[in-house]
């Protein structure tokens, strides 16, 4: 029991957060592709699939940056940098994860399966970006989004426009949420020579950040357009508008307790973005 308390908190069991923001993207697909009613199916495998994906991303992610872990303040008791499980337990516990989450995804059509394939890739090779690129949070958002096309594609069998504009959306969302992360811990990654949005885009960080949300409001908006969804998704939109703006008061001093509070409350973004999709079905159906 002692040791699976370790991997608990090796897949962040305490921290939901990531779950959540990997979770809401994936919902909105979901009731897009469905027409506000996913196949029941469907939404248990996904949901379930997301939280084993994310957990299993955590895990590969601790086993990448275990060397650079232990010089970051916020990251030194994570359980593989502390010596209190193997690098292999690491890597044994995101296989057999990954592994649990593709024995989910066989019961789907081909299409889902060939785009799993994908989306695996881009969980396993996001903690390399760090090192080689300086935007790594866009890839994070293709990674984090990727449930987007997955969901098209397990309810309807394709994958269409709106389902690119959406994952488009995430992106940039990702990257606003991310950067302010990234701000928390940028005075030690630059000491370890990582890549961050942070970095990248010094003094312009917090425009930067701005423009993301914009971007990503703007794309949701069109997403809206191209489903025909009209004032209770837009209703949504524009309180997910207003939390994005909570965030910009927040992070305009870089403090890092503000932007650690700014990125964990895009839960709520994310929530919004969902609230005004359900409500859009529930009251036009």
């Amino acid at each position: 029991m002692g040791r699976l308390g370790l991997y608990a908190r090796l897949v962040r069991l305490d921290k939901p957060i990531g779950t959540l923001l990997l979770l809401w993207p994936t919902l909105w697909a979901l009731w897009a592709a469905g027409q506000g009613n996913p196949p029941l199916s469907i939404l248990v495998i996904f949901v379930v699939g997301t939280f084993l994906m994310r957990s299993a991303g955590c895990a590969i992610n601790d086993y990448f940056d275990r060397d650079f872990d232990r010089h970051v303040q916020r990251t030194q008791a994570r359980v593989l940098t502390a010596g209190l499980i193997k690098p292999k337990e690491a890597l044994m516990v995101a296989g057999g994860l990954a592994l649990i989450a593709f024995v989910l995804v066989l019961s789907l059509n081909a299409l889902t399966i060939g785009l799993s394939f994908v989306a695996l890739l881009l969980a396993a090779t996001y903690p390399l970006m760090k090192r080689l690129f300086g935007v790594p949070q866009a890839y994070l958002g293709i990674a984090f989004g990727f449930g987007i096309p997955m969901a098209f594609a397990a309810v309807t069998d394709s994958v269409p426009l709106v389902a690119w504009v959406l994952l488009l959306a995430n992106i940039c969302w990702t990257v606003a949420y991310d950067t302010e992360y990234a701000m928390v811990d940028r005075d030690d990654d630059v000491k370890l020579g990582l890549k961050t949005a942070a970095i990248t885009f010094g003094q312009y960080d917090v425009v930067a950040i701005g423009v993301c949300y914009t971007l990503a409001i703007i794309l949701l908006g069109y997403a809206g357009l191209l489903m025909g969804w009209g004032v209770p998704y837009l209703s949504g939109l524009a309180l997910a508008s207003a939390i994005a703006l909570v965030h910009m008061r927040w992070i305009r001093h870089r403090d890092r307790a503000a932007c650690f509070r700014a990125f964990r409350h895009n839960n709520w973004f994310g929530a919004m973005v969902f609230a005004g999709i359900l409500a859009q079905y529930l009251i036009h159906g």
